[in-house]
């Protein structure tokens, strides 16, 4: 039998604006192309049926490259549309920050890649986020088509975790 040494408290709201540093090109890669229709020095598909892409970028408290880190956005992206319209989007934000440190935010559903504000399920959590619900929104808000860099800002509007001490 599995039991937790943690007792679940009263349910508490989150809200926060946190900034994927996103770059899907050159020797410093976070995003990269699994499917076999990767070719060495081409430009990721993201629209093709069927590409699937992992991820690791840093995440930070602020749009520039060099403010704090937060946590990393670890996970994956699948383009689940025929037109290349939806991916499914599975990430772990994993923090690494004194506040949240150890704690894990759970993304999971359906994104409609050429929006402007996508918005996505929160569908579980550890440590701090245990138990959370709730949606976040990505929204590219920088994007270099030059040097492959991207800035996505990740706006937790509404979770309700377990708030455990």
């Amino acid at each position: 039998m599995c039991t937790s040494q943690v007792e679940l408290g009263q349910l508490k709201e989150t809200k926060m604006s946190i900034y994927f540093q996103d770059w899907s090109g050159g020797p410093n890669a976070t995003i990269i192309q699994i499917t076999m229709e990767q070719r060495p020095n081409k430009l990721l598909n993201f629209t093709k049926f069927g590409a699937i892409f992992v991820t690791d970028d840093p995440v930070t408290e602020g749009f520039d490259g060099s403010s704090a880190q937060v946590a990393r956005a670890q996970g994956m992206y699948v383009t689940s549309a025929l037109d290349g319209s939806n991916t499914h989007v599975l990430i772990s934000i994993v923090f690494t920050n004194e506040e949240y440190k150890g704690s894990t935010l759970e993304i999971q559903g359906s994104s409609a890649q050429f929006d402007r504000v996508r918005e996505v399920a929160v569908v579980g959590g550890t440590g701090q986020f245990r138990l959370a619900r709730g949606f976040v929104t990505f929204e590219t808000i920088y994007y270099d088509p030059i040097i492959h860099y991207a800035v996505v800002q990740l706006c937790l509007l509404k979770s309700r975790a377990d708030g455990f001490s």
